[in-house]
This record gives structure tokens, C-alpha cells and sequence, in this order.
């Protein structure tokens, strides 16, 4: 069988399986179940700036297939991210582009390569070994410990590499990249800025590379449509907090929340 082929049957299989879980999804109480989850993923990330995909794909894979719960949380998680992006304005949007250039090209090359591979690859394994690192790493943070690099170039490289495999197989992104951008020492604004000039860009991709590996799917993009109202006012109620933190909560909050993602995602590795 060609490649052609051999695509266009998984793609087939994968969408008459998530139309037939959609059918069995359109109850009230299933998306009553979604919009809490999609409201709460959306208020943690407006108070901290990024775990939206995490508590999006965590809270549905209880009652849905993981493969339906990541082509769910796309269109949220773009949405969401291009609000965090351009709060301060396109120009300092922009400025993060050509500051992150490193981080951005390497992770979003891997982010499209690795997406193409999430209908063939179990991902326990995965899950443990970066959990164990997020919780490693924030941890050693939280002791007051601060990663330090000989070359900025290098240290940038090294943490899209782990950001672009992770986020093109589990749409999970977000302790890598705060871990990236801990090294930098940027102020709340600035990290945040950043955060959703990054995680909006690997919305965009993760888009584009699972339409291609069947992920997002009409049935997925449907329900992740739906899901895009409670988020957002998540978001925005996660705002109001945010703005009311300090720097140091701010680090303390940002940090506590890694290593709960961390745990959680060496849970998905050991169940």
C-alpha cells in the first residue's frame, strides 16, 4: 500500500470513529462536563499564562479518547493564545518573534514532524520522562535555583527540542516553554506576552500538522468551537486576578503549577 493510501485509510478510520464519539458526545450533561473544563483550563491560564491544552486534554480524556481531547482543545487554545498574545499591542508581539527566533523555528519544525506520528505512537512512555523532568525542573526553581547556559543559542535549542516533541504529540507545550523562558528573567507582562506569542504560534501548527495526521477533524473542530465562549471568559476572569498578583506570588504561582503538570503527566505515564 502507498503512503497515499495507507493515509487516507487511518484518516478515514480516524474520522468514522470521532463522528460516531461526537454522536455519543452530544448530550447536554457531556457538554456541560466541557464547558466547566474548558472554563476552568481557561481562568489557570489567565492567572499564570499557560496549562490551558493540559487541563483541556486531562479533564476530557476521562470521558472521551485522547485523540478526539487533542483535536478538541485546538481551536480554544488558539483562540485563547492570540488574546494573550496581543494584550500589549501588535508591535510588542511582534518583538517576541525576533527575540525567541531560536525557540520558535526549532520547536515548531519538531511540533509539525511529531504531530504525523500521534496516530502510530502510545505516548506512556513520553508522559513519564517529561514529567519527571517538569517536576525536576520546577522543583529545583522553587529551591531558588536557576538554570544558566554558556550560550543563549544552545540553552534555546535544547528546551524546543523537548517543547516541539511534546507539543506535537500531546498538544502539550506549556511547562516546556515556561521552563525556556524562566532563563530569560522577564518581568510578568513581558512572560506572559511571550507565553502567548509562543503558544499561539504552535496553536497555528498543531492545526496545520494535525489536519494533516486526521486529529482535526470536523467532529473535533465542532466541539473545540463550542468550547472557545467558556474559555474565554475563563481567561478573562483569569485576568483580573493576574493583574492583581505580585511578582513573587507570580513566580510562586507559575512554578506550583508546573510541578502539578509535571505530576500529572507521569500519572498518564504510569495508568
Amino acid at each position: 500500500m502507498s503512503q497515499s493510501n495507507w493515509r487516507a485509510v487511518v484518516w478515514r478510520s480516524s474520522y468514522g470513529k470521532k463522528m460516531n464519539e461526537t454522536l455519543s458526545l452530544s448530550s447536554p450533561n457531556i457538554l456541560i462536563l466541557i464547558t466547566i473544563i474548558a472554563l476552568l483550563s481557561g481562568f489557570v491560564k489567565g492567572i499564570v499564562g499557560f496549562g490551558m491544552p493540559m487541563i483541556l486534554i486531562t479533564g476530557m480524556t476521562v470521558f472521551m479518547s485522547p485523540d478526539m481531547a487533542l483535536g478538541i482543545l485546538i481551536l480554544p487554545t488558539l483562540i485563547a493564545n492570540s488574546w494573550q498574545a496581543f494584550r500589549q499591542g501588535f508591535t510588542a508581539a511582534h518583538q517576541v518573534l525576533f527575540d525567541h527566533r531560536w525557540f520558535l523555528g526549532v520547536g515548531g519544525a519538531l511540533l509539525l514532524i511529531t504531530t504525523q506520528m500521534v496516530p502510530l505512537l502510545s505516548q506512556a512512555l513520553f508522559f513519564l520522562c517529561l514529567g519527571i523532568l517538569v517536576v525536576g525542573f520546577a522543583s529545583l526553581m522553587l529551591s531558588g535555583w536557576q538554570p544558566k547556559g554558556r550560550s543563549r543559542a544552545g540553552l534555546s535549542i535544547g528546551c524546543a527540542l523537548v517543547a516541539g516533541i511534546g507539543g506535537g504529540l500531546s498538544g502539550v507545550w506549556g511547562p516546556q516553554t515556561v521552563m525556556y523562558l524562566s532563563t530569560h528573567n522577564l518581568e510578568k507582562q513581558a512572560q506572559m506576552r511571550a507565553q502567548g506569542v509562543i503558544y499561539g504560534l504552535g496553536a497555528i501548527l498543531l492545526l496545520i500538522g494535525h489536519a494533516r495526521s486526521g486529529i482535526a477533524t470536523l467532529p473535533a473542530l465542532s466541539l473545540g468551537t463550542f468550547a472557545i465562549l467558556p474559555a474565554c471568559i475563563g481567561i478573562w476572569i483569569g485576568f483580573k486576578v493576574q493583574d492583581r498578583i505580585n511578582q513573587h506570588v507570580f513566580r510562586i504561582a507559575t512554578l506550583s503549577v508546573l510541578v502539578l503538570s509535571g505530576l500529572n503527566l507521569i500519572r498518564r505515564g504510569i495508568i
